[in-house]
């Protein structure tokens, strides 16, 4: 008897060698659970990371200053960021008025977040400061807790500031904006139109010359617009009027012809600059005017309020979604344009540590804004450099242009948020839903009727729930195929696509297109019962065995089956 390893044996005339077959060793050691190997993989990542990329990773802006083509982006740089902080000033002192605040924190918040954000964020294009979608969230929460004459709101829009921006750096750093893409596009795009439509009627006192209803919601707006209707005053409607047409003119032909794309940018400083000129010439007593802004740069303060933090949480958050939504959303497209990659979590990162360091010099929330960052990509913008000037022209507005602003009407800053929010209507996008996806333009529909009658926190909530029901229905109810052979061929594809394709008595070939696992399986046995019971309409071949005996399913598309 051979006592080798290896023995060799004749079969057919031929020699085979025989190897016995060897089990695993029990000595070797276990398989790495997942946490370990990504621990390990990340730990390899940091150890191979040269200086230069260390760098990159806590200061961001030293990728585009290491290879900065000083002849050919200085110019470009300087000129897109003098056009967009000429744009700036006025839009943030409207933005302010809107969160309810002095039209001063308005530039506050547009000062020292802007050359933070040039240091710590990504994106080379995005312009960040005051927006007019969080101006309306902080005005709607903070007006619910006290007065807007109250020293306490200004207090807590600024701790909301910080709020926010600890929100975004731990979602950043625990790189959980993953989450986010549960929401649907459709959702958001509802919320945004019912929230401009809110912000454009929340404007309509300047024009029309007497206060009303500081709220979200629509009804309590409309119904104090009727209520108050007799002080109606002509002066600032037609005044307000006026710059508004001329600010949707200026914008129109921005965007039409390239020659006149500065007028794009140019349109709020220009109401601002008339405004002036006309209050300084005639006095007028029926127009009111933002009053006396303190001149000078802000200075070194720790916000205050903290005992309000678990009210205003829900607010941070929502704020926060609204980052990772547009800006990281605007800061990605614009990155692919220009040729470079931006990762969602670094940037979200820089927009965190801007609010945070904005909330200790008076600046109460910042995210990306897409007006100002259309036109900074559109002026050539190559590099945060731009973002640097936009800083230095607040600056210089701080320090010696605030007494003039003190004669600025209402009625102007209101027509240049009304200008500004108009871009937000986004009724294409629910044409567009009825077309291509009933199901989305449900989606689009209840969130926009929910934010305008019920306002902004239910209608996020409820958006956001249907939103979520959706994605698991879909996953719940995954797509099945039933497969039929296309003529001459050994291809199998789907018969309602394909209802040339030929099936056979007795035999169900199907196809499941998602993961198979606990919440589904029922599901999927339904649905193969189904099959096995009703084949009718399909072109059977063989002989007729009177019922199923094969079932075959094509699992290709099943990454996972956790049963």
């Amino acid at each position: 008897m051979e006592t080798d390893t290896d023995a060799a044996v004749a079969f057919g005339g031929r020699t085979v060698k025989v190897i016995p077959f060897q089990h695993a060793s029990t000595s070797s050691p276990p398989p790495q659970q997942p946490s370990a190997t990504l621990v390990a993989r990340w730990g390899a990542k940091l150890r191979a990371m040269t200086a230069v990329e260390w760098m990159e990773l806590f200061l961001p802006c030293s990728s585009w200053i290491r290879t900065y083509r000083w002849r050919e982006y200085l110019k470009v740089d300087l000129m897109s960021g003098l056009t967009v902080g000429v744009m700036l000033v006025p839009q943030a002192m409207s933005y302010a008025k809107l969160a309810g605040l002095h039209p001063i924190y308005g530039l506050y918040s547009g000062f020292v977040p802007i050359f933070i954000y040039a240091i710590f964020g990504s994106s080379r294009q995005l312009a960040v400061g005051p927006v007019a979608l969080v101006s309306l969230l902080v005005s709607n929460v903070l007006s619910h807790i006290v007065e807007p004459s109250n020293e306490l709101y200004t207090e807590l829009a600024i701790l909301l500031a910080l709020m926010v921006g600890i929100l975004e750096c731990l979602m950043a750093l625990l790189r959980l904006g993953w989450l986010i893409r549960f929401i649907s596009h459709s959702v958001i795009s509802g919320f945004t139109t019912a929230s401009a439509i809110s912000i454009a009627l929340s404007q309509a006192k300047y024009f029309l010359g007497y206060n009303i209803a500081r709220s979200s919601e629509i009804i309590p707006i409309i119904r104090s617009i009727i209520a108050g209707f007799g002080e109606f005053s002509w002066p600032p409607f037609v005044m307000g009027s006026i710059f508004l047409a001329g600010l949707l003119l200026m914008k129109h032909l921005g965007k039409s012809k390239k020659c006149l794309r500065w007028l794009r940018a140019a349109g709020p400083l220009t109401a601002v600059v008339l405004g002036i000129i006309f209050v300084k010439l005639f006095h007028p007593y029926s127009i009111s005017v933002v009053g006396e802004i303190p001149q000078g740069l802000p200075k070194f303060s720790i916000p205050r309020g903290f005992q309000h933090v678990k009210s205003l949480l829900s607010t941070a958050v929502l704020i926060t979604g609204v980052a990772i939504l547009e800006s990281v959303g605007i800061a990605k497209a614009l990155a692919a344009k220009n040729g470079y990659e931006l990762d969602s979590n670094q940037e979200l990162f820089g927009l965190g540590v801007a609010n945070i360091c904005g909330s200790f010099f008076s600046a109460y929330p910042i995210t990306g804004s897409f007006s100002r960052s259309a036109v900074n990509h559109e002026s050539g913008a190559k590099t945060g450099l731009s973002g640097i000037v936009m800083g230095i022209i607040m600056g210089c507005a701080l320090l010696f242009m605030t007494p003039l602003f003190s004669e600025i009407p209402q009625c102007a800053l209101a027509a240049i948020v009304i200008s500004a929010v108009m871009g937000l209507v986004d009724y294409e996008e629910a044409l567009f839903l009825w077309r291509i996806d009933k199901k989305d333009f449900l989606l689009w529909t209840i969130t926009f009727i929910t934010t305008l009658i019920f306002g902004i926190e239910i209608g996020v909530i409820v958006g956001v729930g249907f939103s979520l029901a959706f994605v698991i229905h879909e996953s719940a109810n995954p797509h099945i195929a039933l497969l039929g052979r296309l003529p001459g061929t050994t291809v199998y594809r789907n018969i309602l696509q394909y209802p040339e394709g030929y099936t056979y008595n007795g035999i169900v070939v199907v196809r499941i297109d998602a993961p198979i696992y606990f919440a589904n399986i029922s599901y999927i046995k339904d649905r193969l019962r189904e099959y096995e019971r009703n084949l009718s309409g399909t072109a059977n071949r063989g002989p007729d065995v009177g019922r199923i005996y094969f079932v075959i399913l094509e699992m290709s598309l099943v990454p996972l089956l956790a049963l």
